[in-house]
């Protein structure tokens, strides 16, 4: 057994990977990897968030022209709140797939007994989702 920072690790090669697992057994490994996941999932809920109001900037300022009856273009402020868009998507599936990655090394004894390890991700996963859906919607609406 090791020490790194003065807690004791074990390291293991799996796939010919090292891989520094916790000797702790506490669940405040779960949790804090819990954590990191829903600050992930807010990051991602703010990336969208402010994709959105990039796009619509572009609707805004085409009316305050003075000639609002010219059709909207799709101008650069559409494409950098979708790409705004996208990338909240695309960091909540990521962290999704990063926090599984997280569960596979925790031992049982690191999890409480009779909690839902997939609410996090459920609820990530439904943000991607309707991130990408508004994404479609702001193609086809435009």
């Amino acid at each position: 057994m090791q020490e790194l920072f003065g807690m004791p690790f074990r390291m293991e090669f799996i796939n010919q990977k090292e891989k520094w697992m916790s000797d702790l057994n506490d669940p405040r490994v779960f949790f804090a990897a819990e954590r990191t996941l829903l600050a992930w999932n807010r990051t991602s809920l703010t990336l969208m968030a402010f994709g959105f109001v990039i796009e619509r900037f572009g609707l805004f300022m085409h009316l305050l022209l003075p000639r609002p009856w010219v059709p909207a273009e799709r101008g650069i402020s559409f494409w950098v709140g979708i790409a705004f868009i996208l990338l909240g998507a695309y960091s909540a599936v990521t962290a999704t797939v990063q926090y599984r990655k997280v569960l596979r090394t925790l031992k049982p004894v690191e999890i409480p007994d009779g909690y839902s390890v997939n609410g996090g991700v459920i609820t990530n996963l439904i943000v991607a989702f309707l991130g990408i859906t508004l994404t479609v919607y702001l193609f086809i609406a435009q």
